[in-house]
């Protein structure tokens, strides 16, 4: 395979040939189709190795060329609308969000979220985090976790209310980021005037939390990284290194490689001057042959006299 044929295929799997999807039909065979994506392109790091995944944005609009980042969208009509296209998908439970990156949410598709979930849910969703004095959540997102068991769907503002006190905007973005990035809670809707509501994920889709609680690590890590060689057709470890240390430490991720190719579901393919490593393409079988002896060949005829 060349570079340029692994463009090619990106380009036409993303939705960045210019066939933009705008109908929700088109939203949902998308994040089925790539299981996982960025809703904006993240900007560039010169130190660590680029997070190789397709957009939301970019599959709408139909082009890589000049997508805006996070920090633009609001002045973007075409983020805009492909916010709107989003939230039907939340809405309807075909797709979730994840707080991964910080600049831009990621989109999980409902057929691989349980898997997400088993590999970053917390195991016990239905518990509220514990107060001990090693929790991984503060008090204020505990008071935020039972406040919106309670109340939710609920928004920010009535969030607010319902806490009380002199509570910041930036405490209470903290405290949701910290029940958000351990999937106790989900955005589910977003109102003019109101903005995001937000519901307990138990609540929200209890049976692919339920799934996902029972899936181990290693299974999802496994099933995560053959559907996102899938999806960028063929990365460097190192790109599947760089995305899944996101969610696990990078020799968990280096363990499930090894693995997957030792039982010879992923293999290494040359892309021009790099090796690469792609779901392993299934080998063709020879159709069956049928009882008794083959036919004969005919017999070649004479060529006639002149």
């Amino acid at each position: 395979m060349t570079d340029l044929e692994l463009h090619q295929l990106r380009q036409q799997k993303w939705r960045l040939d210019g066939h933009p999807m705008h109908a929700i039909e088109q939203a949902r065979e998308f994040i089925d189709s790539v299981g996982i994506c960025l809703m904006y392109p993240l900007p560039k790091q010169e130190t660590r190795v680029p997070v190789l995944l397709p957009t939301f944005i970019g599959a709408y609009v139909g082009s890589d060329d000049k997508l805006p980042t996070w920090q633009h969208a609001y002045a973007d009509p075409r983020a805009t609308e492909a916010t709107e296209l989003m939230v039907r998908l939340l809405r309807e439970r075909a797709a979730f969000e994840a707080n991964l990156f910080g600049e831009t949410n990621l989109l999980v598709a409902a057929s691989i979220f349980p898997f997400f979930y088993g590999l970053v849910g917390d195991r016990t969703p239905r518990r509220a985090p514990s107060p001990a004095p090693r929790s991984e959540y503060s008090p204020l997102a505990r008071d935020v976790f039972e406040a919106i068991r309670s109340k939710g769907p609920i928004s920010k503002p009535r969030l607010a209310e319902t806490l009380g006190g002199s509570l910041s905007a930036a405490a209470l973005d903290r405290a949701l980021g910290e029940l958000w990035s351990k999937l106790r809670i989900t955005r589910v809707d977003y109102r003019p005037g109101e903005g995001a509501q937000w519901d307990v994920l138990y609540r929200w889709a209890p049976d692919p939390v339920r799934e996902g609680v029972n899936v181990s690590v290693p299974a999802a890590l496994s099933a995560l990284i053959s559907k996102y060689l899938e999806t960028v057709i063929a990365a460097e470890p190192a790109e599947v290194e760089e995305l899944f240390s996101y969610l696990v430490p990078r020799s968990r991720v280096r363990e499930a490689l090894n693995a997957l190719q030792a039982a010879r579901e992923l293999s290494f393919v040359r892309v021009g001057h790099r090796t690469m490593m792609w779901v392993t393409p299934p080998r063709e079988v020879p159709a069956p042959r049928t009882g008794g002896r083959p036919p004969r060949p005919p017999r070649p005829t004479r060529p006639q006299r002149a």
